[in-house]
């Protein structure tokens, strides 16, 4: 199953919104080094209740607008 995920960087608050079918996720983390990317996989396999290894980035390593993939076992 593959999601799409639009990035808040920088958010006073952790969460995650569904919008549309879109998941925005609200994340502390500046946009630098995969910090964002990594906070962001975290956040969506607290969500989905499955391990970090199951989230997989796609695409949008370097932009908000990303693609997920999730990898249920």
């Amino acid at each position: 199953m593959t999601i799409e995920v639009l990035a808040h960087p920088k958010s006073k608050q952790k969460k995650l919104v569904i919008k549309e079918n879109i998941f925005h996720a609200y994340i502390h983390s500046p946009p630098e080094k995969g910090k964002a990317n990594s906070e962001v996989q975290i956040l969506l396999a607290d969500y989905f209740n499955l391990p970090k290894s199951s989230i997989c980035l796609i695409k949008g390593e370097k932009f908000k607008h990303k693609i997920f993939q999730i990898i249920k076992q």
